[in-house]
């Protein structure tokens, strides 16, 4: 699934390419997804000129002149494609197609894990997708006093915490496991044993990885592509996500002894860290 860089990706090239455009037509050609397309998707969308195009948390957001906007969710497998001319041949999973005065957008979703609709603009922050998101990474509201206020009681371990979009929006498995190896604290401490320096040091790392990601156009180690087609290179940069057994940047460890970066699961989710460097 996407993460922050990968949506703040998509969104700044959707933000070049359409904003200030005039929606002309909408095609949907398959309203089931995790929420069904509305019924009245088209008629909302169709005239309507792009004021801001915008991220909030790992939803890009399209505000419209008609007082709506529309929530767009990648899912597992979405990919967006920006092009200057209709397509002579759709493929299978182009789902739903948005033509502007600006270009052409095309959100293809082989597993339809993603979502498209629209919501009155008004409504947003309060609306169910959105009601219960912690802070943005880059919010100054998310510091070290809120994190250490979050976390001071949780028994659950810090890579869990990271991962709470109640806590803070936007980080997901890949970006957890490099910010804390970037922070050097170990991903199974418990949150709340985490002093008020440590979550300092953890929130600073969050988001100089996550503005290194966001440079590098994000991960791709799926199905991530830009909507150009081209590959995010951050999963170039990573120093201990999907590298068991691997020496971690400037190890000066015996690997024989150590065994390199090591591999474990929390909660369902693989983490990737160095026993040395994180404690």
């Amino acid at each position: 699934m996407p993460e922050l860089p990968e949506v703040e990706t998509i969104k700044e090239a959707l933000r070049k390419a359409v904003e200030g455009a005039v929606i002309q037509k909408v095609i949907v050609r398959n309203r089931k997804f995790r929420i069904p397309v509305p019924a009245d998707f088209e008629d909302t969308l169709e005239g309507a000129a792009i004021l801001k195009v915008y991220r909030i948390a790992k939803y890009a957001v399209l505000d419209l002149d008609n007082g709506f906007s529309v929530v767009w969710h990648f899912g597992m497998s979405g990919k967006v494609k920006i092009i200057d001319t209709y397509p002579a041949d759709l493929e299978k999973h182009d789902h739903i197609i948005i033509v502007t005065t600006r270009g052409i957008l095309t959100f293809n979703d082989a597993r339809r894990f993603g979502l498209m609709t629209c919501l009155k603009t008004s409504n947003l922050r309060t609306c169910s997708l959105f009601s219960h998101t912690g802070p943005d990474p880059f919010d100054e509201q998310f510091n070290a006093d809120y994190f250490s206020a979050k976390l001071c009681h949780k028994k659950t371990a810090i890579k869990i915490a990271l991962l709470d979009q109640s806590i803070v929006n936007g980080i997901g498995n890949i970006y957890a496991s490099e910010a804390l190896f970037d922070a050097g604290i170990d991903p199974m401490r418990p949150a709340g044993n985490l002093s008020q320096k440590d979550c300092g040091r953890l929130v600073q790392s969050v988001r100089k990885i996550l503005r290194q990601a966001i440079e590098a156009g994000g991960s791709s180690i799926h199905d991530y592509r830009k909507p150009d087609g081209s590959l995010g290179y951050f999963q170039n940069m990573h120093c201990v996500y999907n590298k068991t057994g691997q020496k971690c940047p400037g190890c000066t460890c015996n690997i024989a002894q150590t065994g390199g970066i090591k591999k474990i699961v929390q909660a369902g989710r693989s983490t990737f860290y160095c026993p040395v460097k994180q404690k």
